[in-house]
């Protein structure tokens, strides 16, 4: 799927990121600032998050509960040094248990990454707009 879209329709893009059917694993591709944040924001919203979502940047994973006593965790792994340091979170229980993960800068966590995974890549436009690829 690709799509181009302004900031102002980050709710239907989410929607149709859903509609996709993409694997419970995703991971974020894109510079900063450019809005992999608002997306998963969006994304846990049309999931059915009714609690305000942040980034976990300094918490490395934030936690919410949804429907049918499933989770979303949302990952943020830019502060990370290695990998085992994220082993060391137990972040291999939380990619495993079945349930939505969204990863951003996942590059620094490239072998724990599992094979079954979707990538959401966003490039910023000169007008401003944003290119979504999802694979």
């Amino acid at each position: 799927m690709e799509t181009v879209f302004s900031l102002d329709e980050i709710n239907e893009v989410a929607q149709k990121i859903l509609s996709q059917n993409p694997k419970k694993v995703i991971i974020f591709n894109g510079n900063m600032g450019v809005g992999k944040t608002t997306l998963i924001k969006s994304l846990a919203k049309n999931l059915g998050v009714n609690d305000a979502t942040s980034s976990p940047t300094f918490s490395l994973v934030n936690e919410y509960q949804i429907a049918n006593n499933q989770y979303i965790y949302h990952f943020d792994v830019y502060r990370l040094k290695n990998e085992t340091e994220a082993l060391d979170m137990g972040i291999d229980e939380y990619l495993y248990s079945g349930n939505w993960c969204f990863i951003e800068w996942a590059e620094n966590i490239p072998n724990l990454i599992p094979d079954e995974h979707s990538t959401i890549t966003i490039e910023q436009l000169p007008d401003g707009k944003r290119h979504l690829t999802l694979k």
